[in-house]
């Protein structure tokens, strides 16, 4: 509403003298301030603020008359009456100069083109000559209280009670002065009692009159406040009538609202009572207070002391208030608290110290609410150092506030917008974000803008509106602009100021003209005639329809109301305007769709309508009248009129309308009159007419019913034209901000499934909610409140504090305004719930479930009910929380909700909860059962508080297995850490988990107690019904070997370390290797040593081809075939072919940008066709990217970084099926090869799988982990660990699928120099005899590889034949251990040299890829074991 800026200025008097003002009073217009001193009155203009004229009093005089004490302006500011000590009335003339004559002028330099075009036009700009002529003396004989102007009176009240109306010339008129004796006084004016005063030594003293209550509101010396009206226009004392308040008995002050007919009474226990006037009874009735309170202000709120001033702004939409003890506080008209310079950095310095906070004596708002005029007391260190400092000549100090308000307080046509618009002196605050997101809508609105809104409806609701959203929330930072100085130097201040639909076009209005500003041009439009700007004076508002200004102005000239509207792309020209001449002024004017509303002073409303015409070289506009209604019966005084609004809004909603299309008719009026909400809807009760039967253009329009309130102290109100068939509830609803009391919202009921609705139903509901801020503007689809508060920046960490004068930068932080906005959506769904409106919540919420906040909507709602309900000290008849619970289950998100409303409350409230929500061992069930582990996790932090140690084990192991099962390793981590915290030393049993429901809130949780819960994810494997925790958890029995980490003799770290095994035994049970690599290098499991173990148990291969076609299909590795023509015999394939292999081998282990092009290919369980290959091979071969000459390079030297793919990168793909056939194309073009060869070539880089899948066969894969967090050991090949543990039959068929020859010369090798169980060695031969029989049968592309190996098989043939010795033998059963764990198996130690003797052994022409990658490897094995630590890899 009304919002601090920057730092308060600082007045000086340039008149040097001892006298300092103590009271400010400013004339009608608020462009001329008197201050009064003890024998000195000065005045002083507002803009620019400089003193204009002194007056002072002679030293005889001042005596007589006693110091100045009040003064009063006539209405016209032509009179100033001064009242003194001695009971003196002065009554001096105020006389202005002729036009010519300026006190102060501006000079301009030369060649500036601002020259003087108009009358008056120097008027605003320079502060006129102003002299000060006493005119007369009336003595009163009693000091004088108070002082009132009245029109031509002057009332004035002494201290014998009497009360005094004299004219402003001097005179009486023969009007006797009243005693407040005679004056009978009652509870209200309909009572036949006598005076109930004892007015015998009472006065008044404080009063101040009320325009619209024809009365003056009073406060008597001793507390009492009253209300004092006359009964006729004679003011005679047999006609006056009081009443009074019987529980107030210590007023202080007063100040009147004559818009919103108030009466604010300051008190002296520092609150303000605010009353307002009972129309039928006549009685006081007290609407709301302005007082602090102490959960914002606990160490001020009941020691600021008796009110001293209270102070309405222009517009009569805040007050300011002020205590004895000092400080401001401003208040909205109905009692929403805006700041208060008690709290915050206002009463502290930066380093924590408090201040002392200002005293204020006398102050007045300026022009237009902009500035508040201030004149500080001295406070006791002021006094002291003045004191010290007599010879110093004082100045008077003028504090000057300087603030930025809404639009809505003045321009309440901005209220079926969806922008917040502030204005200040000079400027706008705008928050629609930057020109350039919506310049290209804006421009294409502006070209097509002819059409009528309701047709462009689904453009807006299609394109405008969501980039709206994030446009208007996008940052907390203002879009400010500058008005233009030529406008402001003769139009100041700024009345009027509107924004268009867009955000986009703004415009302004002053005393005298408008001025319009675009942001996607970034330019003002000003009068190019200066003379028609100062002839048309905006009186009614101003508002944009399109691209069009409708502004309700008076023309000097022909002195005649109008109502005009100026295209904005046209020059702004009275020949480009659309003027129609209007009966009455215009004080409020609104639009609706193509609809224009205007409320005149006669209380009369007239409705336009407004079409676009395109016909001639400039857009025009057509209004016509279209229909006019009286409202002087309901209406007292026009001026009570706050806004006035034409919505679609009645109270039936649109499916009970007898026609559908009057849902988005003006169907109703929406009157503010004195904050009294008053709708005037359309009779429907004749016959309807549809349209389609309407043959004239211009039908009749129904007429208007009697008027209905709808609410009460009502500020703003805000509703939309906008319609969306998905969120009917918020678009269709009428939002409306009442002060203290929050937001109010008249909602739509809908039935559901368009149901025929219940006779016993209304059509709408009013909700009230509490929020946070503000509201100057509403997101209706988007569920959001927009406004603004005032930040504070201290910088007195630049002085040093002393005890003499400090600067205003010292005293007062510097103020900002920031934009905030609030969700609303959670008060209404719990106000539609406390109602039993369960359906229609659920309606509603259901509609707005795609918002991005919709689950903190729902957690707020719960956390805030939960909060009132749990801390109440009293007993809850019928608690909210289950039925709250059970509407949120009605959402997928209810499990997320509960948990995070849990971790962030008390531990204290949590058996309220979950006696309402449910059990958390259940709820951590269904987590599971709907595989979020996520939200698992956090109920494990539940039960840990809430149950014993041995049941958050149990759960912890349960979440751990899944997390191990689903690949979660970050989960994992998480949860080793969480078991290794449960310790047997928790002592602490914390309390059960509620089972049942406490009496208070009895019923919650027998609903879900009995609730089934269906998921649409999968839930294979984990069972149906709950899990058997006893069975599965059981802590691990028998013999255990010892855990390799320091703390070995841990029960806890060998209960993890079962759990691993356990993981571990069922993936290779499964041949799942690849999952098994992950799970090796993200939990550092140790492998080898696992493995060890395991040679002759779980590393065993029952079924060489089932493992073979697992490989194949977990690392996309495609199965071999045979091209139709193998040109073997060709002496030139074994030179292109090895060098075409080696350079793709080279590539890919040297360049990642290739493996980044690759495709999914997902292997087959059915070898590939002949045809079909060569199908896919050729169409790859035309589909190959481009490739650069640097992919070519060879492989960095031994000692560089070997980028191999960053782990991200390890997606399953395959690298030759989309063809990289462009790195042949420099061997095409010097070698000739026939259609065979090449057909050859591509099948044999077809029979290999993706570079990534050979990288990840013979490397541990260490997804995600940072270089300085692997170890050296992890890096080494997959096979070679198999190697290394001793399980040759894991080897065998990782061999198969490489195809590598010298991997199984190395395992025939070992055979040989080592001990091996027969077993195993049947195994692996029965194994090759199965792969055999496989190929001949269903994958032939195996068969050419078999046969290179038949010499390696024959010689384990011979191997298998000469091991016959008994002790060679071992036992068969796969659960007994073959021997104690033995560190390095024969094949550690020999790693070296085995590589290398794989590198001399290789002799078969097709061996050439991975000839190449041990030739890489053995490289890097032949470094130093000191280099070890310098060797990076980036694996994948």
């Amino acid at each position: 509403m009304y919002f601090l800026s920057g730092w308060p200025r600082k007045l000086l008097c340039p008149l040097r003298g001892s006298e300092k003002p103590f009271y400010i009073q400013p004339d009608s217009r608020r462009r001329v301030f008197a201050l009064l001193s003890q024998s000195q009155i000065s005045l002083w203009y507002g803009r620019p603020s400089v003193l204009i004229v002194s007056y002072k009093e002679s030293a005889k005089a001042a005596s007589q008359f006693g110091s100045y004490e009040k003064t009063e302006w006539k209405s016209d500011s032509s009179m100033i009456a001064v009242a003194t000590k001695n009971g003196y009335i002065l009554l001096f003339d105020i006389v202005y100069s002729g036009q010519e004559k300026y006190l102060y002028e501006p000079v301009y330099p030369k060649g500036n083109p601002r020259v003087k075009v108009a009358t008056g036009y120097k008027e605003e700009q320079c502060a006129p000559s102003i002299t000060v002529e006493m005119k007369k003396v009336l003595d009163f004989q009693a000091p004088i209280t108070s002082l009132q102007s009245m029109q031509d009176d002057l009332v004035i009240a002494t201290s014998d009670g009497m009360l005094h109306l004299i004219h402003w010339d001097g005179l009486t008129n023969g009007r006797k002065a009243i005693n407040l004796c005679s004056v009978p006084f009652s509870i209200d004016l309909q009572s036949s009692r006598g005076p109930s005063l004892d007015f015998e030594f009472v006065c008044i003293q404080d009063m101040e009159y009320c325009a619209t209550l024809d009365g003056f509101a009073v406060v008597f010396d001793d507390g009492r406040i009253g209300f004092i009206t006359p009964v006729s226009n004679k003011l005679a004392a047999e006609d006056f009538h009081g009443v009074w308040a019987q529980e107030v008995t210590d007023g202080t002050c007063v100040a009147i609202n004559n818009k919103y007919k108030l009466m604010a009474f300051g008190c002296a226990n520092g609150s303000v009572l605010v009353y307002t006037m009972d129309t039928t009874a006549g009685s006081m009735q007290l609407s709301h207070k302005l007082e602090l309170t102490p959960k914002h202000y606990p160490d001020i709120w009941n020691k600021t002391g008796a009110v001293k001033l209270v102070k309405w702004s222009p517009d009569w939409s805040v007050a300011m208030v002020t205590w004895d003890c000092g400080g401001l506080s401003l208040w909205s008209v109905f009692g929403a608290h805006l700041f208060c310079t008690l709290g915050g950095d206002f009463a502290h310095y930066s380093d924590g110290t408090k201040k002392e906070p200002i005293k204020i004596s006398s102050m007045s708002w300026g022009a237009e609410g902009y500035h508040l005029w201030a004149i500080s007391s001295e406070n006791a260190q002021q006094i002291k150092s003045d004191l010290e400092n007599k010879s110093m000549i004082q100045q008077a100090e003028i504090l000057q506030f300087q603030f930025i308000k809404s639009s809505l307080t003045v321009n309440p046509c901005m209220n079926n917008q969806e922008q917040v618009l502030l204005q200040g002196e000079d400027r706008l605050y705008l928050n629609c974000g930057d020109a350039w997101q919506n310049q290209n809508s804006s421009t294409a609105s502006a070209n097509s803008g002819h059409q009528p809104v309701r047709e462009k409806s689904h453009l807006l609701d299609d394109i405008l509106i969501p980039q709206g959203l994030s446009t208007l929330l996008g940052h907390r930072h203002w879009h400010i602009v500058q008005i233009h100085s030529t406008y402001l130097e003769s139009n100041w201040p700024i009345k009027f100021a509107a924004i268009d639909h867009l955000g986009q076009c703004v415009a302004v209005a002053g005393k005298y003209g408008i001025a319009h500003y675009a942001l996607f041009t970034r330019k003002w439009k000003l009068f190019g005639n200066i003379t028609q700007e100062q002839n048309m004076a905006v009186t009614g508002g101003l508002a944009w329809w399109n691209d069009f200004i409708v502004l309700a102005c008076y023309n000097l000239i022909d002195q005649q109301e109008e109502l005009r509207l100026y295209l904005r792309s046209s020059n702004l020209d009275n020949l480009f305007a659309h003027i129609t001449k209007v009966k009455a002024e215009t004080l409020l004017i609104n639009v609706f769709r193509d609809m224009v509303i205007l409320f005149r002073a006669d209380c009369s409303i007239c409705l336009y309508s407004i079409d676009r015409n395109d016909n001639g070289p400039n857009p025009t506009a057509n209004v016509q009248v279209l229909q006019e209604v009286s409202m002087s019966r309901y209406i007292p005084h026009p001026s009570l009129v706050v806004s006035i609004t034409l919505t679609s809004v009645r109270t039936e909603t649109g499916i009970t309308l007898k026609m559908p299309q009057q849902a988005c008719a003006a169907e109703s009026i929406m009157l503010n009159l004195a904050g009294q909400l008053i709708m005037l809807q359309r009779d429907r009760s004749g016959p309807q007419v549809r349209e389609k039967d309407s043959t004239s253009k211009r039908k009749k329009l129904l007429p208007f019913c009697a008027p209905v309130v709808l609410a009460q102290c009502v500020e703003n109100v805000w509703t939309t034209c906008r319609s969306n068939k998905h969120k009917r509830h918020l678009l269709e609803a009428l939002w409306l901000s009442c002060g203290e009391a929050g937001m109010k919202v008249w909602l739509p009921l809908f039935p559901r499934d368009n149901r025929k609705p219940h006779s016993f139903l209304s059509g709408r509901i009013m909700l009230p909610f509490q929020i946070n801020i503000y509201p100057l503007a509403v997101l209706f689809e988007d569920a959001l409140v927009l406004g603004a508060v005032n930040e504070t920046l201290l910088y007195d960490n630049l002085y040093v504090h002393n005890h003499e004068k400090e600067p205003l930068e010292i005293l007062f932080p510097f103020c900002i305004v920031e934009r905030t906005s609030q969700i609303y959506l959670h008060h209404i769904l719990r106000q539609l719930l406390v109602r039993n409106l369960g359906e229609q919540a659920l309606l509603l919420a259901q509609s707005c479930a795609t918002l991005p906040y919709f689950p903190h909507v729902l957690e707020l709602m719960l956390h805030e009910v939960l909060e009132e309900e749990a801390t109440s000290r009293e007993p809850i008849p019928d608690p909210l929380l289950p039925t709250v619970a059970k509407f949120i289950t009605e959402f997928p998100l209810f499990l997320q909700t509960v948990v995070h409303c849990a971790r962030k409350t008390e531990y204290a409230l949590w058996n309220y909860l979950f006696a309402a929500v449910g059990n958390p061992k259940d709820l951590f069930e269904e987590c599971l059962l709907a595989q979020d582990l996520d939200t698992a996790a956090s109920y494990l932090i539940i039960l840990q508080n809430m149950e014993v140690p041995a049941v958050s084990r149990q759960h912890a192991t349960l979440l751990f297995n899944t997390a191990l099962e689903q690949g979660k390793w970050d989960l994992c981590r998480h949860m080793i850490r969480f078991l290794k915290a449960i310790g047997a030393g928790e002592l602490e049993t914390p309390p059960p988990t509620p089972t049942t429901q406490e009496p208070s809130s009895a019923g919650g949780f027998e609903f879900f107690k009995h609730r089934s819960i269906s998921f649409s994810q999968s839930t294979e494997g984990l069972g149906t019904g709950k899990f058997n925790l006893q069975k599965t958890l059981s802590m691990p029995s028998g013999p255990s070997a010892k855990r390799w980490s320091k703390d070995a003799d841990c029960v806890e770290n060998m209960y993890i370390d079962e759990m691993l095994w356990r993981h571990a035994r069922r993936l290779l049970e499964e041949m799942r290797l690849k999952d098994l690599s992950s799970f090796t290098a993200q939990l550092g499991f140790e492998l080898i040593a696992w493995l060890c173990k395991e040679r002759s148990r779980t590393a065993r291969v029952e079924d060489f081809v089932k493992a073979l076609k697992r490989l194949h299909k977990d690392f996309l590795w495609p199965f071999p075939v045979i091209p139709s023509c193998s040109p073997f015999k060709n002496g030139k394939y074994k030179t292109v072919g090895e060098q075409f292999l080696k350079s793709q081998s080279t590539e890919t282990f040297a360049s990642s940008e290739l493996e980044s092009r690759v495709i999914n290919a997902h292997g087959s369980h059915i070898c590939l066709g002949l045809n079909a290959a060569h199908s896919e091979m050729d169409s790859g071969s035309l589909q190959g990217p481009q490739t650069q000459d640097a992919i070519l390079s060879p492989l960095l030297s031994k000692g560089d970084e070997c980028s191999i793919g960053s782990a991200t990168d390890l997606t399953e793909t395959s690298s030759m099926v989309d063809g990289d056939w462009t790195m042949v194309d420099e061997n095409f073009s010097t070698l000739s090869l026939t259609q065979s060869e090449l057909e050859y070539i591509s099948m044999e880089l077809a029979n290999k799988g993706p570079c990534k899948s050979q990288v990840q066969l013979r490397l541990v894969t260490v997804f995600e982990l940072p270089k300085e967090n692997r170890h050296p050991h992890r890096d080494q090949y997959l096979l070679h660990i198999f190697m290394e543990a001793g399980c040759l039959e894991w080897c065998t068929v990782i061999a198969l699928i490489l195809r590598d020859s010298a991997v199984i010369g190395q395992i025939i090798s070992s055979i040989q120099h080592s001990e091996i169980s027969k077993d195993i060695l049947q195994g692996i031969k029965d194994g090759l005899l199965d792969v055999d029989g496989w190929a001949s049968t269903d994958c032939p592309g195996y068969k050419p590889f078999l046969n290179r190996i038949k010499p390696q098989l024959q010689k384990l043939n011979e191997v298998t034949e000469e091991q016959i010795q008994p002790e060679a033998f071992q036992p068969s059963s796969r659960l007994s251990i073959s021997k104690v764990v033995e560190p390095p198996s024969p094949w550690s130690g020999d790693n070296r040299s085995t590589v290398c003797q794989i590198n001399n052994s290789q002799n078969d022409s097709g061996s050439g890829i991975s000839r190449q990658e041990d030739d890489v490897q053995g490289e890097e094995e032949e470094e130093p074991l000191g280099d070890e630590g310098s060797y990076e890899c980036s694996l994948s």
